[in-house]
């Protein structure tokens, strides 16, 4: 004969040894002092007997706290998780969080649509990374009352943010480059998370841009508009970038990229030209990431303090969650130039034409 598992204790069945209702059993496990003193510990002492525990989940939705922080990203995991500075970042969140007894919940497009997925999160607040203030996304996140903290993004007044000196990161590459006596320049940028959109000025990638058109102009030099690709943050989003300039005729002697991942692509790219860096072309990207000292040659790159980042978003978002501090904070990370082996002096016109693989 088969042997019968116990039935769990339930709450109905603690209520009526205890003589007193089912509401009377929540509120002395979620809010006691809305109980006599003598009623909550008879209570309490019936459940232990009974062995009964509040299930996590009911507990949960009842005390309208999950200890989940959510991470709200523009793009898919599997592109998101491509770029290593993503992962740097996360493991920055995922720090802070753990000290602080939190749980992670990665926020992506489901099935293209960023709303389904929202929709679905349970969380008491969320990081949003890499989306602009006016995104569709984020007004519904503040018209539902959700703490957020933005970051990478543009400010908002009522909203704690973290943000780096992207407009003097970039100013300083560019200088660096200008230095060496480069006058032929190409801009590899971020293309923006909404297909279609226009690049935010007051984003990441438009204070960047900023920044290297501002040291241009302070040395009386202009980049044309078709100086500037665009692509996915990624290996392969540089690649193809840097393909597509020469493609149409661009003969660059420096590459400004805006993120380290497409940098290493336009390595790998100008290695595939014939290329030789930095004799031929000096490359300079921007975050730092551990694998920028290990390319081949070094990366320069502007460093910004990416795992910094994550922990501070997380600590000013539950500052608000937990209402230890109301105050929305902007917090304003430095920037600073990592000169290597990708970048070097201006080279003469080399006279002979780069065959671009088919």
């Amino acid at each position: 004969m088969e042997e019968r598992t116990p039935r769990r204790p339930r709450i109905a069945d603690v209520a009526r040894e205890a003589g007193v209702s089912k509401t009377a059993v929540s509120f002395a496990f979620n809010s006691p002092d809305r109980l006599a003193p003598e009623t909550a510990s008879r209570i309490l002492d019936v459940a232990d007997s009974l062995g009964y525990r509040p299930h996590p989940v009911a507990r949960m939705l009842t005390q309208r706290h999950t200890h989940t922080i959510g991470v709200l990203t523009p793009q898919a995991l599997s592109v998101i998780f491509s770029n290593p500075f993503f992962g740097a970042f996360s493991e920055g969140v995922a720090l802070a969080a753990e000290q602080e007894g939190y749980a992670l919940h990665f926020i992506s497009p489901l099935h293209g649509s960023l709303a389904s997925a929202m929709g679905r999160a349970t969380v008491d607040g969320v990081v949003v990374i890499g989306l602009s203030a006016d995104h569709p996304e984020v007004e519904q996140i503040r018209a539902a009352g959700v703490p957020l903290a933005m970051v990478d993004c543009t400010a908002l007044p009522d909203q704690p943010s973290v943000v780096v000196e992207d407009e003097g990161g970039a100013r300083s590459a560019a200088e660096h480059l200008l230095a060496l006596g480069h006058r032929d320049f190409l801009v590899v940028g971020v293309e923006p998370p909404l297909p279609g959109a226009k690049l935010d000025p007051e984003g990441v990638m438009g204070k960047r841009l900023k920044g290297y058109l501002s040291a241009l102009a302070a040395h009386g030099l202009e980049l044309p508009d078709h100086a500037v690709v665009v692509g996915p943050a990624s290996i392969e989003g540089g690649i193809a970038a840097m393909r597509r300039a020469y493609e149409d005729g661009l003969r660059p002697t420096a590459v400004l990229a805006m993120s380290d991942a497409m940098a290493i692509g336009v390595l790998r790219a100008a290695r595939e030209l014939g290329l030789r860096v930095p004799e031929d072309l000096s490359v300079v990207g921007f975050d730092d990431i551990d694998i920028a000292q290990h390319t081949n040659p070094p990366l320069t790159t502007v460093h910004q303090p990416i795992r910094q980042k994550g922990e501070s978003a997380v600590r000013l978002l539950l500052s608000v969650v937990e209402r230890r501090d109301i105050r929305s904070e902007q917090l304003r990370l430095e920037t600073r130039l990592m000169v290597r082996g990708s970048t070097g002096p201006a080279p003469r016109r080399r006279q002979e034409v780069v065959r671009v693989p088919s």
